[in-house]
């Protein structure tokens, strides 16, 4: 068979490359390795009957926020799309048995804020305010190739509307770690420890520059427009792609690896299937995998290409990540109070000391003896992922090695993670336990995919990184994955990556395939 472009890779970003390039009059095949399309955004019931648990990826508002979901939005909708949003969108908690978190509601947020400081309630206030007229800007940069003349327009229409001195301010923004961001703008230590918790949901622990970005997009964001997860789970939005790519003719091709990548020459010309099929592409290949698996085993080694491979070969990885799955009796009953059963989000990471103190133990191959934890109830939000009365939690690990040297606590004695994971779990329940307490008790059930795991439920996690590499800035912005091809080419003609080894990076924003499908289809 023979197609426009064929898209490796049934992910959000593939499948909205794929959907594009359907509206602009291509036909279009996408082919998945797994039985089930989705990439690293799938819902499963891994622990018992009726349970829905997001495997990996639970908050879908940069999907809700994204220029694919804003050019789609009826369609998807049509095809049973559906999203729940949260009023309570996140929370940390704190040792001394007290949270704060963000809600839609600024007055709730406020004054929270104020009960600590007067000085940092206000300061909120005004980034906020702030915030309103710099996020245009911010996220018309964001939603740009990189470079290309769009992003350039951005940066000059900023700077007619905002002057040199803003555009002095977002560089520092984007350089600055997350300590001397917020250290300049908030004084009290809760405050700050909040926001720097979203820094660990990329690879960015206190005092790592870059990192003061996504702590200040996910604040301001979930203050301004709240948080969003998927009704009855995280696939919905992947059901609605398919189905849209579907209802339009497009061809989806599951349980069916690539074996390779075939050449004409120096052009890639479409790709081999393990089972013998040969699939033909007439204008483009587009992989929504992993550059390292694209160079490394689909793709034969090339003299030609011999330095952009060895660059591709040393893209490294961001931390690993476990995730715990529970199905539970009742929704945990928080130290800090019954306001915590709304929030969609809990992040147990109480201050810079700790989080610097996980992220150094992770880096050095240790199993870290407090775990920072990102502890998801989506069922606080959406009764239908569970039986009447159940709920489910989702807990996301942050910050792990790929690899055990060690264990930081002393306790835990293999080095490989099927030995190590189910003991690990035990360590990250029993911290939750003094956050929580009753919370093992309600368990009826859990399911626990260590950082091998979920690369092998998803090869693209390599070591169980699910940002598909670290967000350091010197693999971000024009650097990502290489520099000279982050507007999605390679070396090899007609062959193109996107997905979340790309600008922009990580997240459920689908807008490295969107904005490949854009330039391609002009």
């Amino acid at each position: 068979m023979t197609y426009d472009a064929i898209v490796i890779g049934a992910g959000h970003n593939g499948l909205a490359a794929a959907i594009e390039l359907q509206k602009r009059g291509w036909s279009v095949a996408v082919v998945e390795a797994k039985a089930e399309a989705g990439g690293a955004v799938k819902t499963r019931e891994v622990t018992l009957p009726g349970f829905r648990h997001d495997l990996a990826a639970m908050n879908l508002s940069m999907f809700a926020g994204s220029a694919f979901f804003a050019a789609n939005k009826d369609a998807l909708t049509a095809q049973g799309l559906g999203l729940v949003p949260a009023a309570d969108c996140f929370a940390s908690v704190f040792r001394d048995g007290t949270f704060l978190g963000v809600s839609t509601d600024l007055e709730k947020t406020a004054g929270r804020i104020a009960a600590l400081s007067q000085k940092d309630a206000a300061a909120w206030r005004q980034m906020l305010a702030e915030f309103g007229s710099d996020a245009p800007h911010i996220f018309g940069l964001l939603g740009a190739p990189m470079p290309s003349w769009r992003s350039a327009k951005v940066a000059w229409k900023a700077w007619r509307e905002k002057g040199t001195g803003w555009l002095y301010d977002i560089a520092r923004l984007l350089l600055a770690s997350p300590r001397d961001f917020l250290d300049s703008r908030f004084e009290h230590p809760k405050v700050k420890a909040m926001m720097a918790a979203w820094g660990l949901h990329l690879d960015f622990a206190p005092d790592v520059a870059g990192g003061a970005l996504f702590p200040y997009l996910e604040s301001m964001a979930n203050q301004a427009f709240g948080m969003v997860i998927g009704k009855g789970g995280a696939d919905t939005i992947i059901k609605a792609m398919t189905g849209l790519f579907a209802s339009k003719g497009g061809t989806l091709l599951l349980d069916a690896p690539v074996e390779a990548i075939t050449l004409a020459g120096d052009k890639a010309s479409g790709v081999r299937l393990a089972d013998g099929r040969v699939l033909e592409a007439r204008r483009a290949v587009i992989s929504n995998v992993h550059p390292k698996l694209v160079f490394g085993k689909l793709l034969p080694k090339d003299t030609g290409r011999a330095a952009y491979e060895r660059k591709i070969e040393a893209f490294r990885a961001g931390p690993g990540t476990m995730m715990i799955h529970l199905a539970l009796d009742g929704l945990p009953d928080w130290r800090a109070g019954e306001a915590l059963k709304s929030f969609a989000y809990v992040h147990v990471a109480p201050d810079f000391e700790m989080m610097s103190r996980v992220y150094a133990q992770a880096m050095d191959g240790l199993l870290p003896s407090e775990p920072a934890l990102v502890v998801g109830q989506p069922t606080a939000l959406d009764s239908s992922r569970a039986p009447d009365g159940k709920h489910v939690l989702w807990v996301q690990v942050r910050v792990l090695p790929a690899q055990i040297r060690g264990d930081a606590g002393g306790e835990i004695a293999a080095t490989d993670w099927d030995g190590a994971k189910e003991a690990y779990a035990d360590r990250v329940l029993a911290l939750l336990e003094t956050y929580a307490p009753g919370l093992r008790a309600k368990i009826l059930g859990r399911s626990v995919f260590s950082p091998l795991d979920l690369e092998r439920e998803n090869p693209n996690l390599i070591g169980g990184d699910n940002l598909s590499g670290s967000h350091h800035l010197d693999q971000n912005f024009l650097f990502r994955p290489v520099a000279g091809y982050s507007r999605y080419s390679t070396p090899v003609k007609s062959l193109y990556c996107c997905g979340a080894a790309t600008w922009p990076g990580a997240g459920t924003g689908a807008g490295s395939g969107f904005m490949l499908a854009d330039m391609l289809g002009k």
